[in-house]
């Protein structure tokens, strides 16, 4: 079995990276999870998961040519199979973005969940590819009218390519957000997952380059990260066609 989500945002500093990987650990105690950092530009999850000294990472994956196996870039971390991506602008420009489809297909064959942490942005081929490879798509949003606009838009590219949502989760949430959720409820083509608290927690795990659910697993913010994780409900699939599937994968233009 095997099931991709891309978890994304409308815009940059919503938790994304730290909600990827929360997810990655709480569907780690039923699922073999594999978490991708698919944001080639602005890759920060190599920090939040104390890979920052890794010497292979996708955007060696992406570079046609290379003789690099998909294997060479996975780092076991967490209980997560990990594949980080570099931060030098060099690595950034020598990669291909519509290779990740390969390195996307190579790692369905052997995952039970693949978690794509998607660039924050709509605005070119390699930020929106994991959403258009994703079965599902979790939509990280704040608590606000402007995010929530925001996060829409991403829901609303996702189904132009067939991606279905599987819920949006509230990040950094100061108050129970009600009105708020309300509206996501009937906007969103997924339920609220959870409405994860503000949390020095948080910032904490990520000084400590770790994920929160490893830094301060009995946190509130991390108990709502489990609690968003069980309303994922994995679905089965094969890893065979989903492979074929990435690999087919139309690359699109820029919205």
């Amino acid at each position: 079995m095997v099931e991709a989500f891309a978890v994304a945002s409308g815009k940059g500093g919503t938790g994304k990276t730290t909600s990827t990987l929360a997810l990655g650990m709480a569907l780690a105690a039923d699922h073999d999870v594999t978490v991708v950092d698919a944001d080639t530009g602005m890759a920060n999850l190599l920090f939040h998961a104390g890979l920052d000294d890794a010497a292979v990472t996708l955007h060696d994956l992406l570079v046609e040519g290379t003789a690099t196996d998909v294997s060479e870039a996975m780092y076991e971390r967490f209980g997560l199979s990990v594949v980080p991506c570099g931060t030098s602008l060099a690595g950034f420009e020598a990669a291909e973005p519509a290779r990740l489809r390969d390195v996307v297909a190579e790692l369905a064959r052997d995952t039970d969940v693949l978690l794509l942490d998607s660039p924050a942005a709509l605005g070119s081929k390699s930020a929106v590819l994991p959403v258009v490879l994703a079965d599902r798509v979790v939509v990280v949003v704040e608590p606000t009218i402007p995010a929530l606009s925001d996060g829409l838009k991403v829901q609303e590219y996702a189904r132009s390519y067939g991606t279905e949502t599987a819920g949006v989760l509230f990040n950094k949430v100061r108050d129970e957000a009600d009105d708020v959720a309300a509206q996501a409820e009937r906007h969103f083509g997924g339920p609220v997952l959870a409405n994860v608290p503000e949390s020095d927690a948080v910032r904490a795990a990520r000084r400590a380059g770790e994920p929160l659910l490893a830094h301060a697993p009995e946190s509130e913010a991390a108990a709502r990260y489990r609690r968003a994780a069980d309303r994922l409900d994995v679905r089965d699939g094969d890893g065979d066609a989903v492979a074929d599937r990435f690999r087919s994968a139309v690359v699109p233009d820029t919205p």
